[in-house]
């Protein structure tokens, strides 16, 4: 066993054992140890967002190049702060709304090209699918597997005959995509934790290497 001197390991490790105390119970030393990590989250991003956004992407050009069409973007992250001045609270309305819509019209076509288009295309093209019987089972049980699914969410026509058992076995499909949702974020925080025990043992104590 060869603890460290190095007292911000120290400081790590007394800070990880009061996140850990939270596993008997909540108390004051959790308390302060999520407390100190959300300030400090928060003025990290305050920060960054001020560094590599706001001071390149605004004041630089409308102060030190003189664009004056950047005070129209200025005005909008102005009308944030009115939500604090009930008489002119209103004002807020007006940056969300713009926001709201150009993002709907930015993001709504790359979500549908990323996620539907790409998604059908990868389903659907299965000429390079069959180079071995393994590739070429595992394209079909996708292809069953996307439209017994979607008969699943198909809601406008009553479940009778062939699509009673497809809308099933697209519930089996659905079952097994949760599970593997869920058993990936599990082994994703088991990681988080593995690397935990690893600093103390190994960083702070010294009893691994």
């Amino acid at each position: 066993m060869n603890p460290s001197t190095d007292p911000l390991v120290w400081l790590s490790a007394l800070l990880t054992l009061f996140i850990f105390s939270f596993l008997f119970r909540d108390n004051i030393l959790y308390q302060f140890a999520e407390h100190l990590f959300v300030g400090i989250s928060a003025g990290y991003l305050i920060a960054i967002t001020w560094h590599n956004q706001m001071l390149p992407n605004l004041f630089e050009p409308l102060f030190l190049q003189g664009n004056l069409l950047y005070i129209v973007p200025l005005l909008f992250g102005l009308c944030y702060f009115a939500r604090f001045i009930p008489k002119i609270g209103y004002l807020v309305r007006l940056p969300i709304a713009f926001m709201l819509g150009w993002g709907s019209g930015a993001i709504i076509p790359a979500i549908f090209q990323r996620d539907i288009l790409r998604q059908t295309q990868g389903t659907l093209l299965v000429r390079d699918a069959f180079t071995s019987w393994d590739t070429g089972l595992w394209t079909v049980i996708i292809l069953i597997g996307v439209l017994s699914v979607l008969i699943y969410f198909f809601f406008s026509k009553e479940r009778k005959g062939i699509l009673k058992p497809t809308a099933n076995l697209g519930i089996i499909f659905l079952m097994l995509g949760f599970g593997a949702s869920f058993g990936y974020t599990v082994m994703s925080r088991i990681s988080l934790l593995i690397g935990r025990f690893q600093f103390l043992l190994g960083d702070w104590l010294g009893i691994i290497r």
